[in-house]
């Protein structure tokens, strides 16, 4: 629902003027005076609430359970809950407005966002943990090094944001610059992304699993803007990025202070305490201007796109630290204990084609791009007991660069379930190949997936996902099915849902996030463990409800 306002002004002057100002014809101007008058203004928004609940129980509380010869001592025994399934893992609620106005050809919108979340007693239990001061496994205690104490683990979460604050401007027929707080998306698929990397996402309260990409993709400060070009059936884009964006604007933020999303076997552990994110070093510096280019068009039915764009690494790498006695990348200065959590520049080319194909009676799609230069840290197996020496272990012997080539193979595809399943309409599916494969792989490069952990990165990792979407009662009931699965390194995800619209202005949505890891799941932090992607994930499994109220 939108609450919108028009004023009538008779001010063809001042179109004149303005659109002298930004080197228009007048008389290009002077003809669109009579509606270029109007001022529109538009609000809308919502209120949402989540409820998400564990379904298996968590390792790290029920290590810190058993009492023991290295384990908890009697007095702090039994402060954690042995059995967390069940428990209330995020009770969240948000609060956002959308306001949109137009006023003589120009078009502003603001989006802010206020979430607050209730500290659960799982919450509280993990933030006792991080005030423990101790690394732990799920299977023992061990005293590596105190992690220290910080601020409240609602600091995750809490949070007020200006999503967008922008300003756009037509130049002419064809021409439109904007200006400000936004988001650009240039790209095809859904859960991976080979070329929507102009922005980090913020996955520390939700990981990877909320629908609206928009929610939890982190905006920037841009001057973008579009040419559309009749005569060649396409249009050009381009941004430029000032470098005016916060330090945490920059990369993909996870849960690494601790909480509910943090990776197995690390919840309860603050990373933040012994390690820092830094955007204040040549190659990752927060102030430097980045940008791209993208040409957009159509060719026999045929969708394509071809771009550049230079940004920012989307997930961290460890710059270790000389206080730890570790060697940092190339000199640069690292200011946490332990080691850095840094965001190097990258240069992505890519291409994207799309089309119907009448034989399969789909919408294929092609994604592909090609990184110049990707960080990976190096030093597989455990920390301190690295499988080559001198390479530190868990992926703290330093970072080294690659190219990288991504490829995501798409077909979308209409099911008619009418007849067996009952369904009002057919019911949208889609299936997506995604592929990232390094280039000039060499085993002796020693890479690992992740720092922090000691597995080490295979040349090609492969992730199949499929989902589909039922409609019942013209859309008022939607059952949705999606599977994801590591093919190269087993495990995977299930996530059943159903969404309800009970009216006009409430929606709701009920879903269970489950994982599996294949047996690829690490034990202890800081070990050798033979993690992969969907160990991270390891009992992580949720059961969601969410309820929104649309104005």
């Amino acid at each position: 629902m939108k609450i919108e306002k028009s004023f009538k002004r008779a001010v063809p002057g001042l179109a004149i003027a303005a659109a002298l100002a930004m080197g228009l014809p007048a008389a290009h101007a002077g003809d669109n005076a009579a509606g270029a008058g109007d001022f529109k203004f538009a609000l809308s928004g919502y209120a949402r609430a989540w409820v998400s609940l564990n379904l298996e129980n968590q390792p790290e509380l029920q290590a810190k359970n058993q009492n023991g010869p290295g384990r908890l001592s009697p007095a702090t025994n039994g402060t954690f809950s042995k059995d967390s399934k069940w428990d209330a893992s995020m009770v969240r609620g948000s609060v956002l407005l959308d306001a949109d106005a137009s006023y003589m050809g120009l078009k502003f919108k603001t989006i802010a966002r206020l979430d607050r979340e209730y500290k659960t007693d799982y919450l509280k239990q993990l933030e006792r943990l991080r005030g423990l001061g101790q690394v732990v496994s799920t299977d023992q205690k061990r005293d590596v090094f105190p992690n220290g104490r910080a601020e409240s683990i609602m600091d995750n979460y809490n949070a007020f944001d200006f999503r967008e604050f922008w300003v756009e401007a037509p130049i002419g027929d064809r021409v439109t610059v904007k200006f400000g707080r936004q988001q650009l998306v240039w790209g095809e698929s859904d859960f991976f992304h080979a070329m929507d990397v102009v922005h980090g996402y913020d996955l520390s309260w939700r990981l990877f699993f909320e629908g609206e990409n928009e929610e939890w993709r982190k905006p920037l400060i841009l001057l973008s803007t579009k040419i559309r070009i009749p005569e060649a059936n396409g249009m050009f884009q381009a941004f430029i990025r000032p470098g005016w964006d916060r330090c945490s604007d920059i990369g993909n933020t996870y849960d690494v202070d601790g909480g509910r999303w943090f990776f197995q076997p690390y919840r309860g552990f603050n990373l933040s305490a012994i390690t820092t994110k830094n955007c204040d070093q040549k190659n990752w510096d927060e102030n430097d201007v980045t940008g791209g280019v993208r040409w957009q068009g159509e060719i026999f039915d045929v969708n394509y796109s071809l771009a550049y764009i230079n940004t920012f690494s989307a997930d961290p790498v460890a710059n270790p630290s000389a206080h730890a006695g570790l060697t940092p990348y190339k000199g640069s200065q690292v200011d946490g204990f332990f080691f850095d959590r840094i965001h190097p520049k990258i240069d992505v080319l890519g291409a994207t084609v799309s089309g119907y194909s009448a034989l399969l009676d789909s919408v294929i799609s092609v994604e592909a791009s090609y990184t110049i230069d990707q960080p990976y840290n190096f030093g597989t197996g455990a920390f301190g007991a690295p499988n080559v020496v001198g390479n530190v272990g868990n992926g703290l012997g330093g970072i080294k660069l690659k190219d990288v080539v991504n490829v995501m193979l798409r077909m979308d595809h209409n099911l008619k379930l009418e007849d067996i399943l009952g369904t009002t309409r057919p019911s949208f599916s889609s299936i997506q190949l995604f592929d990232t494969m390094v280039v000039d792989y060499k085993k002796s490069d020693d890479l690992v997936r992740l720092f922090a952990y000691g597995t080490q990165l295979k040349e090609h990792n492969t992730i199949l996902t499929m989902f589909t979407v039922l409609n019942y009662m013209n859309d008022k009931i939607n059952p949705s099915f999606v599977l994801g699965f590591d093919l190269g390194n087993g495990g995977g995800f299930a996530i059943p849902a159903v969404a309800f619209t009970l009216n006009d202005n409430w929606v709701g949505k009920v879903e269970a996030d489950i994982f599996w890891s294949g047996g690829r799941s690490s034990t202890h932090q800081f070990g050798g463990d033979r993690s992969q992607l969907f160990g991270y994930f390891d009992k992580a499994s949720q059961l969601v409800f969410r309820l929104t109220r649309q104005f």
